[in-house]
């Protein structure tokens, strides 16, 4: 697992966005990110997710912050869940999982007795030179914009 450090610049990367776009991480300089990692699109927890930066993206955008999720999911899944929640920000196409892993989030998991390797939900707090000013791992959807917004 690769381990990021408060302070350090975060992996750049460049990958295929839910507008038909592609996403380069450093050409979001001047900008603080909010980039959080979700296992799939349309599963509940994820629509939960997603929601709740929908619900409050217009309180990142008045403090500077571009939100960017990121799972493994073809663009093509991204731009129908999009839609279907009426998502303001872009959703990003990590297929090959090279990103999540450099991230560190993709990890073996396990359910009903099942091993897998998949992304462990997670968010990074970059700042507007590319640091990483805050993590979280293991993330429990509810509160957990609430909290990063009042972090800001």
């Amino acid at each position: 697992m690769t381990e990021l450090t408060i302070g350090q610049e975060v992996p750049d990367f460049t990958l295929p966005a839910s507008n038909g776009e592609e996403i380069t991480l450093s050409r979001l300089r001047g900008r603080k990110v909010v980039l959080y990692f979700y296992p799939k699109d349309m599963t509940p927890t994820c629509t939960d997710q997603a929601c709740s930066f929908r619900d409050f993206h217009s309180a990142f955008e008045e403090k500077g912050v571009t939100v960017l999720g990121v799972s493994p999911d073809p663009v093509k899944s991204h731009g129908k869940f999009r839609d279907k929640h009426e998502l303001p920000f872009l959703l990003l196409s990590d297929e090959d999982h090279q990103v999540s892993e450099s991230y560190g989030v993709w990890q073996l998991k396990k359910m009903y007795g099942r091993e897998y390797m998949g992304i462990v939900r997670s968010t990074f707090l970059i700042d507007e030179k590319g640091k990483l000013l805050k993590e979280w791992r293991k993330v429990k959807v509810k509160g957990h914009t609430e909290h990063i917004l009042s972090l800001l």
